[in-house]
């Protein structure tokens, strides 16, 4: 193991080897010439030989020295390096890949501008996207994802966070449907057979305690982890689905969905993006965060007043 002894000797080695002078190794690193006499002579004691020898009026290396100053000059050059300031970064030179765990709201609503400025800014960038989970927290903290989009609640406590992208709930049912006109009451919602679309695999959540404060409950028939599958199943059935409003305006008339307001007060909510500290100085990361956020500003536009981070005072996943 190196400690700073080490690198001190290094960088006088290299001093002297380069200049083969002592006064002027000592010049060269700020050191008076009787402390670089005593460094000569402790290096020449480590390494068994005299590194420098006297020659006429000024002093010659050995083959031994010779032999060193590239292997002393390339390990100089790589611990310095170490504590160099990084360069201006360039996406364009990025050769990696990166996981970002998100639903396919995220990748609708995000996904194509994101794909444009990657693919023209960074082509060498790798992008997975994996299904947002319980323990994307964990996953996170165990390097398994590098980012993570989502609705949260507790998070471990080292993670950071910032707001990517607000929303609220709406309504939808297909154009025909049979009963639902205009406007939905709660208690006609909450009597509709309803899809549920819960990403980490968890029905329940946020709708259903808005129900139960005022005395009413709803029968979820089927639950679905992504959001077309939702609104898929909505435009083929009577039944009712309570999602994001932008994904909502976004395949709702191709599929042949109204529309409604909700019957209940939901309060809208914030989509978060979250990292490991580990990478939140890596330029390449942190360009991948501030494109994301770009793409959200222009693509999701203004946030929804008082949005929250989290609905669900009793549940810690986020659902709807």
């Amino acid at each position: 193991m190196l400690d700073g002894s080490d690198l001190a000797a290094l960088a006088a080695l290299h001093a002297l080897l380069e200049t083969g002078s002592v006064t002027g190794a000592a010049r060269r690193i700020g050191l008076s010439t009787p402390a670089m006499s005593h460094a000569l002579a402790r290096l020449r004691a480590r390494l068994g030989d005299p590194l420098l020898v006297r020659s006429g009026r000024g002093m010659a290396r050995t083959p031994r020295a010779e032999a060193l100053r590239p292997a002393v000059r390339a390990a100089l050059d790589a611990a310095q390096a170490v504590f160099r300031a990084p360069e201006d970064f360039d996406p364009a030179q990025i050769d990696r890949a990166l996981t970002l765990s998100a639903t396919d709201y995220v990748w609708h609503v995000l996904g194509a501008a994101l794909d444009t400025a990657l693919a023209a800014e960074a082509p060498g960038l790798r992008l997975q996207v994996v299904p947002n989970a319980v323990d994307d927290g964990a996953r996170l903290r165990a390097g398994q994802t590098d980012l993570a989009i989502g609705i949260y609640g507790t998070l471990p406590p080292e993670l950071l966070t910032r707001p990517l992208l607000s929303d609220r709930l709406v309504c939808v049912v297909r154009q025909d449907h049979p009963t639902v006109g205009d406007t939905i009451t709660a208690a006609e919602f909450a009597a509709l057979p309803h899809i549920q679309v819960a990403p980490r695999g968890r029905p329940g959540g946020y709708v259903d305690e808005q129900l139960a404060l005022r005395g009413l409950s709803r029968r979820v028939v089927r639950a679905v982890p992504f959001f077309r599958a939702g609104l898929e199943l909505c435009a083929a059935s009577d039944r009712i689905l309570s999602v994001s409003e932008r994904i909502a305006r976004r395949l709702g008339p191709e599929l042949g969905l109204r529309i409604l307001e909700p019957p209940l007060p939901w309060a809208p909510f914030v989509l978060s993006l979250v990292w490991h500290p580990r990478d939140d100085a890596d330029p390449a990361h942190r360009w991948v965060r501030d494109r994301l956020q770009q793409v959200a500003d222009v693509e999701a536009g203004p946030a929804q007043a008082e949005a929250r981070r989290w609905l669900s005072p009793t549940d810690p996943t986020g659902r709807l």
